[in-house]
């Protein structure tokens, strides 16, 4: 499970280091490991302003769920175009990092600093200025999402 934040910078070539947690996880996820052993990462667009990053088994498991739904349902084709199409395999290299394609660092603003946020089964990688600024709740924000989580039975 990936959880936390970690505040790592991109360099001038668009890379940037997977959080090390992140990637002493990648073990348990290895039911998508190639030939030796090691798991790989799958990053694409969000459907908030950020980045996504996968686990290769986890993606594999997240596409074929989406490949069993109606093909022709808007929502879905329109999803693929969103997560699907902008999907990159990425490897991890030897120092810990990994490569970010320009049309990604353009889509999540990715330009000095970046935050890796986990989410569980997945990452988010977003600019630090956006994630502050999708971080910020007020007061009655917080209860409102705490009346949400109680309805939910969390």
């Amino acid at each position: 499970m990936w959880q936390g934040q970690y505040e790592h910078a991109i360099d001038a070539k668009g890379r940037t280091s997977v959080p090390s947690r992140f990637r002493d996880a990648l073990g348990a996820f290895s039911a998508g490991s190639s030939a030796d052993g090691a798991e790989g990462m799958v990053i694409t667009s969000g459907l908030d302003p950020c980045l996504v990053a996968y686990p290769l088994s986890e993606w594999r498991a997240f596409e074929e769920k989406l490949s069993k739904l109606p093909r022709f349902d808007p929502h879905v084709v329109k999803l693929r175009r969103i997560y699907v199409s902008a999907a990159v395999e990425t490897p991890i290299d030897s120092q810990g990092r990994v490569l970010i394609p320009p049309t990604l660092r353009a889509y999540a603003a990715l330009e000095k600093d970046a935050i890796w946020a986990g989410m569980g089964r997945y990452a988010e990688l977003w600019s630090k200025e956006r994630w502050t600024r999708v971080t910020e709740t007020t007061e009655d924000e917080r209860r409102a999402l705490a009346s949400k989580l109680g309805e939910l039975g969390l």
